[in-house]
């Protein structure tokens, strides 16, 4: 399978329906994906059913065939994250201890935090805002109802 073939709204109709515990049909598909109508969602539904990703059971719903990777994404259970919030993690990680640093130098007066250091903390910082920011619009992207839920 190529990995464009996979994208936008295709993308986000494939997300719902491995999140989704029931078979769904066209009706579903729309609202679940947001998408304007049903045809849209048809259109997309045949595409994933010609990849052999997703097919048709006997009352002419679709269910989830196979669940496949997806480039820059990983599946966490049902849900799709972009690897970019995995990245936001780390960045997360070094700024606490960057923070935890500058605080220790503040009651240990032999420890020395360097205009260097302080700058590191700025660029780790503005790294971590970024990927969180690209990461939680991306999952947005592919999750918009359950956001709106509140899932």
């Amino acid at each position: 399978m190529a990995d464009n073939e996979l994208e936008g709204n295709t993308l986000s109709v494939y997300a719902f329906i491995v999140r989704s515990d029931r078979p769904v049909g066209t009706r579903d598909v729309t609202r679940g994906a947001e998408l304007s109508s049903t045809s849209v969602a048809h259109r997309h539904l045949q595409k994933l059913e010609n990849l052999g990703l997703i097919e048709k059971d006997n009352y002419g719903n679709y269910v989830l065939k196979q669940k496949t990777p997806i480039e820059g994404h990983v599946w966490v259970g049902k849900n799709l994250v972009p690897r970019l919030m995995f990245y936001s993690f780390f960045f997360i990680g070094a700024f606490a201890t960057e923070v935890s640093i500058i605080l220790l130098s503040l009651v240990i007066k032999n420890l020395v935090v360097e205009a260097g250091f302080l700058f590191a903390t700025v660029i780790t910082l503005i790294a971590m805002l970024l990927f969180i920011i690209e990461g939680t619009r991306l999952y947005r992207k592919l999750n918009p109802k359950r956001i709106a839920n509140g899932e």
